[in-house]
């Protein structure tokens, strides 16, 4: 039996309300994908998929009826093949071991799922996430179309499924909740090991790589029981944390500079995701402390902002503020060519040194799904013209926060060289990421088993 089999049935007649009467849901994993020749990338679940089954082999189809009735299409049983390629559930064993109603070969589903169309009102799918599935539909609906004269019925209405599984994964349950809080917490181990490792090699004089703390991430991640990375670990020395979707590579870490690790481990299907940005040696310059403990700050205010009825806005709103302040008092901006921190907002000239959100929804997927806007509040709109690009931006009023919505904080701040920037802070990029549930009275930040005050990483990297 698949842990948690009831959560997934449960989850299942949640999605099958909604899909209105003689409705239809066809919900695929993801394919395998082929690396080169003869080797394929290393297997991930589709998350809708998996969302719904906890089932997590390639292959596989689920579908669903209003009425609740769930079939899956699975791999047969292939004792050759698995001795190749592992062991198969099979169909056989997949109604008790999911708790779904029935279960078929995949090798039938082309043939199978016109009959399962057939006499049923509308059809729900997830558009643009999988490669040719449309046109798959098509096929199976037009084969519906052949039967018409015997007196069959063809939907006549196609949905998008990712509108309600969205809304669904957006609050997540207890199990959630949990397994994030272990993601992070072995994330949060990774993290003091690449921090304690740049410091240790340093102080032997040894030299220091990116893919040196990269493999301690790795190490971490697998020690503990994740199944892989949630995405590419960005692990940046000195200058190369101004790029901000930099990969781990192989420049050097040296001592005087900052590094910044952005890297979460995904833990039995979710993402974790915390930044640290720290002394490659464990003692932070002058100018270094000054910007990290000014990032810090506006972490703190994004923090404070983030509960349970506020807006998804309201963080970045926060940090913005605090980071404009701080960017006159250190001299980053000019007052005499910018204005006030008011003027500094209003013109987006932080953005400068600070040119992305401070958060995002957190999940399944690093980048989870989940719309932005308030979806009761979706038609009050208001114009806005952008100072830095001259375009006109629709607005809408944005989420509102509630419990158990998952979401990163994360401002930070990057300094290249410019005319009118003091030198002292060129090649500086610093970020701080942290993982926040939010509560009915603000949120509980999971990730902070690794520390993120300057004095309590000094004192770690000792």
């Amino acid at each position: 039996m698949i842990p948690h089999q009831p959560l997934y049935a449960q989850r299942r007649a949640r999605l099958a309300a909604q899909l209105g009467e003689g409705g239809i849901a066809i919900i695929p994993t993801a394919p395998e994908r082929q690396r080169n020749r003869d080797s394929d990338f290393l297997y991930r679940h589709d998350s809708y998929f998996y969302y719904l089954t906890g089932f997590t082999e390639p292959g596989a189809c689920l579908v669903l009826t209003a009425e609740g009735a769930a079939t899956l299409f699975c791999q047969p049983k292939d004792l050759e093949r698995e001795i190749w390629d592992g062991y198969r559930l099979g169909p056989e064993a997949a109604v008790s071991a999911l708790g779904v109603q029935a279960a078929h070969s995949s090798v039938t589903l082309d043939a199978q799922l016109p009959r399962l169309l057939e006499n049923r009102a509308s059809v729900w799918y997830p558009f643009a996430t999988h490669a040719g599935l449309a046109a798959r539909v098509d096929g199976w609906l037009n084969a519906v179309r052949a039967r018409v004269r015997y007196g069959a019925l063809c939907p006549a209405v196609q949905n998008d499924l990712c509108t309600p599984l969205d809304e669904m994964r957006l609050i997540k349950d207890a199990h959630e909740q949990d397994v994030m809080r272990r993601a992070s917490a072995i994330s949060a181990q990774a993290h003091i090991r690449a921090m304690q490792r740049s410091a240790r090699m340093l102080r032997a004089g040894q030299d220091v790589y990116e893919y040196h703390l990269d493999a301690e991430l790795l190490h971490a991640f697998r020690e503990a029981g994740s199944q892989y990375p949630a995405y590419g670990s960005i692990v940046a020395a000195g200058a190369n944390a101004c790029v901000l979707h930099y990969r781990a590579d192989a420049a050097p870490v040296r001592a005087g500079e900052l590094v910044l690790i952005d890297a979460g481990c995904e833990l039995d299907g979710y993402a974790s995701d915390i930044t640290r940005t720290f002394p490659a040696n464990g003692q932070f310059t002058g100018p270094q402390r000054a910007l990290y403990d000014l990032v810090l700050a506006s972490q703190d205010a994004a923090v404070a902002a983030t509960k349970a009825g506020a807006r998804f806005n309201d963080p970045h709103d926060a940090t913005v503020a605090v980071l404009a302040q701080g960017m006159l008092d250190l001299g980053l901006l000019d007052r005499n060519k910018v204005g006030t921190v008011q003027d500094v907002i209003d013109s987006r000239a932080y953005f400068q040194f600070y040119m992305h959100r401070t958060g995002h929804w957190l999940g399944m997927d690093v980048h989870d799904c989940g719309s932005y806007v308030e979806p009761t509040e979706v038609g009050q709109t208001s114009e806005r013209r952008d100072p830095l690009s001259g375009e006109t931006i629709t607005n809408r009023p944005s989420r509102i926060l509630r419990p158990g919505m998952v979401l990163t904080i994360e401002p930070g701040i990057y300094v290249r060289p410019a005319p009118g920037v003091p030198e002292a802070f060129h090649h500086i990029g610093i970020r701080i990421e942290d993982d926040a549930i939010v509560t009915d009275t603000g949120c509980e930040l999971i990730t902070r088993g690794v520390p993120v005050q300057a004095d309590e990483i000094e004192a770690l990297m000792r």
